[in-house]
């Protein structure tokens, strides 16, 4: 049995891209999955759970410590990334620590 020259992500990498290309030449359909960001997050209560202030949490989430102040005293409504990107926080906390720890 002769052996594949690429390994296992190799394959599925290239397995991909021709899918990729097939789907662009409209030969495939790919099946597309929606998400749905909540209209409403409460900033305030994922704050608070960290024992945080505005200001750290802030810094160490990499908002505006007065994105933050406007959200919690409803001044403005975080648009639909920052709620994406909240909910993340408040259900993997870990994954961002490590995701945002790697970019420095």
């Amino acid at each position: 049995m002769a052996k594949s020259k690429h390994s296992a992500l190799g394959n599925r990498l290239i397995a991909s891209a021709k899918e990729m290309v097939a789907h662009a030449k409209g030969e495939v359909t790919l099946d597309v999955e929606e998400v749905r960001v909540p209209p409403h997050v409460d900033v305030t209560a994922i704050r608070t759970r960290f024992g945080l202030s505005q200001a750290e949490f802030a810094r160490r989430f990499g908002f505006s410590p007065r994105s933050v102040q406007d959200w919690e005293q409803g001044r403005r409504k975080p648009e639909s990334a920052a709620r994406a990107y909240l909910l993340v926080i408040a259900r993997e906390p870990k994954a961002v620590d490590r995701a945002l720890r790697g970019a420095a």
